[in-house]
């Protein structure tokens, strides 16, 4: 084969370029995922945040950026909705989790808390990608976010893992059954963002600290590390079925928490 011939047989793209794409980040307006939106923003994409609340350009001037879509991930009539009104879309990225503390223990007298984790996370991830996937475009990706604890249980978390590593399996599941729509995984570790405001003042510094002496990286993650991994998993197209782990190390040491 003639070099004349790899030259068009071959693909061209700009890489992490999503000029003129339209980019829809479910839980976009608030941590990782409005790091993800920034930085599908910074690459030229049109970004549409969905979220249960559209604030007023008065209360978040950061989000002027973006349009605004109200979707709850629990209802599922109204991410199909969403989804219909939103249109035609190239890259879909579920970041939305239920707060952080709001799981319940696996011994609970009963098991709402563990339903409600579970029905925001797992079944939330599985409705937003099937009333998307119709509207994608040819290319289009879906990109889920998981955790550490997919991989690392830790005791009174019995829900959160079994949540991340069901969103897992389900994305391999779709990089088959959507193909060529390709599906992947980011699993972030620990993340310096208002996800963690659940926590003591006091905890959070020193969980901060502990990561930044004994992470590989020697620092805590940032929502833009996040964003870069997904520009990553959109712009690249011979990736699916895949988990990338975004921790600066963490599943190198001991836990730190």
């Amino acid at each position: 084969m003639t070099a004349a011939n790899n030259q068009q047989e071959a693909t061209p793209f700009t890489p992490m370029s999503l000029a003129g794409k339209k980019v829809v980040v479910v839980g976009g307006k608030t941590g990782i995922g409005l790091g993800v939106a920034r930085a599908a923003r910074a690459a030229g994409a049109t970004v549409i945040v969905a979220s249960r609340r559209i604030s007023l350009s008065g209360e978040r001037p950061d989000l002027a950026d973006f349009e605004q879509v109200r979707l709850d991930v629990r209802d599922e009539s109204a991410v199909k909705a969403a989804f219909d009104a939103i249109g035609p879309l190239d890259h879909l990225v579920v970041t939305a989790a239920p707060d952080l503390g709001s799981w319940g223990a696996f011994m609970d007298a009963d098991m709402q808390g563990v339903r409600r984790y579970l029905e925001g996370k797992f079944l939330g991830s599985w409705a937003c990608a099937r009333h998307a996937a119709p509207h994608l475009r040819p290319g289009g990706t879906i990109t889920f976010l998981t955790g550490g604890m997919a991989a690392r249980p830790k005791i009174g978390f019995a829900a959160v893992t079994s949540a991340f590593a069901a969103v897992e399996a389900l994305s391999g599941s779709l990089a088959l059954e959507l193909a060529p729509t390709r599906v992947n995984t980011i699993r972030p570790g620990f993340i310096d963002t208002d996800m963690w405001s659940f926590l003591p003042v006091e905890h959070r510094d020193g969980l901060r600290k502990k990561v930044e002496e004994t992470f590989p990286s020697r620092r805590a993650g940032k929502a833009e590390d996040i964003g870069h991994a997904a520009l990553f998993l959109m712009t690249n197209p011979y990736v699916t079925g895949t988990v990338i782990e975004v921790s600066g190390g963490e599943n190198l040491v001991p836990s730190v928490s």
